[in-house]
């Protein structure tokens, strides 16, 4: 979006500036007046969308839930503002790659926008450059040990009592050995196999697995309907947006986020 926003802005200015050029062409008194008019708002234009995208890419942008994954924290429609630069400057046109000046990194608990991983599209939308963007909880960072057993959440082999979290389903899928040993199952989930894997043998038991260096384990709130990093695996650190910040529409539900 912010893209767009520059490109549209560098588009007025040129129409700005072709303006400015021609305005000898004008010489009415009613012309000289309709160009000026004109000429105002187009410079104004330009102006507010450069001014847009810079912030947006920057600093604070507006992000609409496009899913129930993060119920009851969040719900379907919610609006808020992400905090860009939390986690660091992202690099001038790179479409990915790397942040610099963080002023914090990324912790467990934290929520967080990023733009979700190939593993996580389908083959369709992969194909025809399909990007979306995604909300989920943070879960582990890089070296820890993250497993589920009966949709209880362990840490580093520590039961983790998560408040935030809802359960919409009662039922509880049993355990399934999908591979001979860890190994395995750790390889196929940093590949983001599990995608093809039926979801009832990875929804309420899964891992243990190891989240991989520079690479996060999100997961949404919604834990029984949230399409996360049990299915297309770790989120490398380079499709991190920013973290959630304040929930501003409705009115009603208005909150900082945590």
């Amino acid at each position: 979006m912010e893209l767009k926003l520059f490109i549209a802005g560098c588009i007025v200015f040129v129409i700005a500036m072709t303006m400015q050029i021609s305005k000898k062409c004008f010489k009415t008194q009613i012309s000289k007046k309709l160009f000026q008019n004109v000429y105002s708002w187009t410079d104004t234009i330009w102006t507010a969308l450069i001014i847009a995208s810079f912030i947006m890419f920057f600093f604070i942008q507006a992000f609409k839930i496009p899913s129930g994954s993060m119920r009851n924290t969040l719900l379907e429609g919610d609006h808020l503002f992400v905090n860009k630069c939390f986690y660091g400057f992202r690099v001038p046109f790179k479409h990915i790659g790397k942040r610099c000046g963080a002023l914090k990194k990324i912790e467990r608990g934290d929520v967080v926008v990023f733009q979700c991983p190939p593993e996580a599209l389908t083959s369709a939308e992969r194909k025809h450059g399909v990007k979306k963007d995604f909300i989920k909880r943070c879960i582990g960072v890089a070296g820890d040990k993250v497993e589920i057993r009966n949709k209880k959440l362990y840490l580093n082999d520590v039961f983790i009592k998560e408040v935030y979290t809802v359960y919409n389903d009662n039922s509880i899928f049993e355990s399934f050995k999908l591979f001979e040993n860890e190994g395995d199952y750790q390889q196929a989930w940093e590949k983001g196999s599990f995608t093809s894997i039926p979801h009832i043998f990875i929804r309420d038991n899964f891992g243990p697995v190891i989240v991989t260096k520079d690479c996060y384990m999100m997961m949404g709130d919604n834990r029984d309907f949230s399409f996360d990093s049990r299915f297309w695996g770790p989120l490398p650190d380079k499709y991190i947006k920013g973290k959630a910040l304040f929930l501003y529409w409705p009115v009603t539900r208005w909150k900082f986020i945590s």
